[in-house]
């Protein structure tokens, strides 16, 4: 058996460590009868701390507002007698809780991980089919019928813009330069928003994934991760997840042991609201003052050091590995005419 703890931002704020700890200390003297991991935010965020008890046999139970001081209850009655604690409890497999609704309705496919592994373990993101998106596109070897297939799934970029994903891929591989650029733009600055904070903190991989997807698209061998500097959870777990990602093979020299190449850095933003229009955030990579330029020309055509530079958000490219082991048509099938594929709120 085994307890996941939310151990996002929300979950830290709302005394979740102390939650972690307590049943760190009672695990420890389970004799390996269960044991605690870490998880990122699985939505419920007025519900934190959450603690999800996972059976050997898939059963899962999610429990809500659950401090330190409660622990030691649910630990006697759920795990030592088998009999969980109804009023704490918000869902279930079995349909019992006071939150059963919040996901009957969700479609999750950026958050398809999101609560549900160890942001920090590279393995638990292996066991729920991370990288092989990658590995498959290599196989291939065709990046124009991978810009097909994203251009055929209809995703839109998701910072704001709305342009067609695909589509900007597909310029910025026509585009003429010696060297091209991908950039995550991870800086999400407006009040009350914290939709790509809570996928960098609880599913770094699936963004690292999509850029290096993205990357072989358009034929870039080096990147970078716009993460503003508040966002401290979401850089700690970033950093750790490149090192673990160029340690197994999925970034850096000869990826999977193809000829393909990709090289990710991490740029901590200053503090400043405009940095997150690309034109501005690129000039803030440069280490010029973060100002926006006039467009035309577009980042793809002349953008990072005068080279052609594909900007895509967090948020689009955690869309990017399920489009490709997935394919267009069943991304298209969410979402409406114009705007295709769900949208994390």
């Amino acid at each position: 058996m085994k307890l996941f703890v939310g151990l996002g931002t929300c979950g830290i704020a709302a005394g979740a460590e102390r939650t972690y700890d307590r049943l760190s200390a009672l695990s420890a003297g389970s004799r390996g009868a269960w044991a605690v991991a870490k998880t990122g935010c699985a939505g419920m965020c007025y519900r934190e701390p959450l603690v999800e008890v996972r059976h050997p046999d898939g059963r899962r139970y999610q429990y809500g507002g659950m401090t330190a001081d409660r622990v030691d209850r649910l630990v006697e009655e759920h795990l030592a007698q088998g009999r969980p604690v109804a009023e704490w409890l918000v869902w279930s497999d079995d349909g019992g809780g006071s939150e059963q609704d919040f996901y009957a309705r969700q479609t999750r496919i950026v958050l398809r991980n999101c609560g549900r592994i160890d942001p920090e373990a590279l393995e638990d993101y292996l066991a729920v089919g991370g990288y092989e998106a990658l590995r498959q596109i290599l196989e291939q070897g065709d990046p124009e019928a991978l810009i097909a297939t994203v251009i055929d799934s209809g995703l839109r970029g998701r910072g704001g813009a709305g342009f067609l994903t695909g589509m900007k891929w597909r310029f910025t591989r026509l585009a003429k330069g010696d060297s091209k650029h991908v950039i995550c733009n991870a800086d999400e600055g407006d009040p009350g928003a914290f939709m790509d904070r809570s996928v960098l903190e609880s599913d770094p991989h699936s963004v690292l994934e999509g850029m290096a997807i993205a990357a072989y698209a358009i034929g870039a061998r080096g990147g970078y991760v716009f993460c503003r500097a508040e966002y401290p959870k979401a850089i700690e777990r970033l950093t750790l997840a490149i090192q673990q990602a160029e340690a197994a093979g999925f970034l850096g020299d000869a990826i999977l042991g193809t000829d393909f190449s990709f090289h990710v850095k991490l740029k901590e933003g200053a503090g400043a609201f405009v940095c997150g229009e690309e034109t501005a955030l690129i000039g803030s990579i440069e280490g010029r003052r973060g100002m926006p330029r006039a467009r035309p020309p577009f980042p793809a055509v002349r953008g990072l050091w005068d080279q052609p530079t594909c900007i895509n958000n967090v948020e689009t490219l955690a869309n990017i590995p399920w489009i490709v082991k997935h394919g267009g048509a069943a991304f298209a099938a969410h979402g409406t005419a114009k705007s295709k594929g769900t949208k994390v709120f």
